[in-house]
């Protein structure tokens, strides 16, 4: 079968490239590279299955050649990380809304089966956790850009059922929960690569605001799985799906696990959140997948601890 991953150079798309290769598949990974990055796919560079296009999915003529050859199609190209998203707002709506118009747009002419890489973000501030598809969203003000990437998702979500529900096209969409591991980055925010950076830089490790806000994270390599999982899944189109850990730790813990799990002597340092992203910018204290769904439709559920993947990420950063 021949697959499209746009956002194939990324972190969840380089290690999503690797496991359908192994499947059997011919993959075809296309990215602009503004936050993916070559070296994550480099070591595929050579295998006869696997082909490499740069370019935009706002580029309707390139994305209509690429999906017109496709038969699956796995969605994760989108501007990520907190710290991207704040500094980028505009390019974060209109990469997020238009690129995702323009791909359901072309794949509805043939029908491919199609992933939509969602978020948690879109549950907003929420606070009755564990959260289940169907739960209520509570997003803060527009004038917040915090909240701008959680709307664009939302409306990504939005645009793939109506797709499904008008169109037929066999849309399936998925919210990550804190997917971390193995070449990912913490340029843009993300928490568990830098921490792990700083620990074995012996620098402090940066907490933002007092640390008790909690996540699942999950790991990327189960994360892989279930969407693989979902796409061979004949019942899931039109379905929203939770994919997340089932761990919950606070963030000044995970900094002192980090630290313990390295041998660092690295001090933790609280900063508050206005230092870092501007007055007004909002978190979630708490963050919490309800996974049966997905449990109940594949068999799904995380197979990674949170101790394994902080030292599959340690081994990683250290050679």
């Amino acid at each position: 079968m021949n697959v499209l991953i746009t956002g194939g150079a990324g972190f969840i798309g380089s290690h999503l490239a690797d496991k359908l290769l192994e499947k059997g598949h011919r993959v075809c990974a296309m990215d602009n590279l503004s936050t993916g990055n070559l070296s994550n796919i480099e070591p595929l560079m050579d295998h006869p299955r696997f082909s490499f296009v740069p370019g935009s999915i706002l580029d309707e003529s390139l994305m209509r050649e690429l999906i017109d050859e496709s038969d699956m199609i796995y969605h994760l190209a989108a501007a990520v990380g907190v710290k991207y998203i704040m500094e980028n707002p505009l390019k974060t709506i209109q990469i997020n809304v238009r690129g995702t118009e323009i791909l359901l747009e072309l794949a509805s002419v043939k029908k491919q089966r199609v992933l939509i890489a969602s978020t948690s973000e879109v549950y907003g501030k929420n606070g009755a956790v564990p959260y289940k598809e169907t739960s209520d969203r509570l997003m803060g003000a527009t004038s917040a850009y915090r909240w701008s990437y959680a709307c664009t998702k939302a409306l990504d979500e939005f645009l793939a059922l109506a797709y499904w529900d008008e169109k037929k096209l066999p849309a399936v969409i998925v919210r990550f929960f804190n997917t971390c591991g193995v070449r990912q980055t913490g340029r843009y925010g993300m928490v568990v690569p830098r921490f792990v950076e700083q620990a074995l830089k012996g620098e402090p490790l940066i907490v933002h605001g007092d640390g008790t806000q909690s996540r699942c994270f999950t790991d990327v390599s189960d994360a892989v799985r279930a969407v693989v999982l979902l796409m061979e899944n004949s019942s899931t189109p039109g379905e929203v799906f939770n994919i997340g850990g089932i761990q919950e730790i606070a963030i000044r813990a995970l900094a002192e696990r980090v630290i313990q799990l390295t041998g660092s002597r690295s001090s933790i340092q609280h900063i508050p959140y206005e230092e870092v992203y501007g007055v007004g910018f909002e978190d979630m204290k708490r963050r919490i997948p309800d996974i049966t769904k997905i449990k109940q439709y594949v068999g799904w559920e995380p197979q990674v601890s949170v101790d394994e993947l902080l030292l599959k990420v340690i081994n990683y950063y250290r050679h």
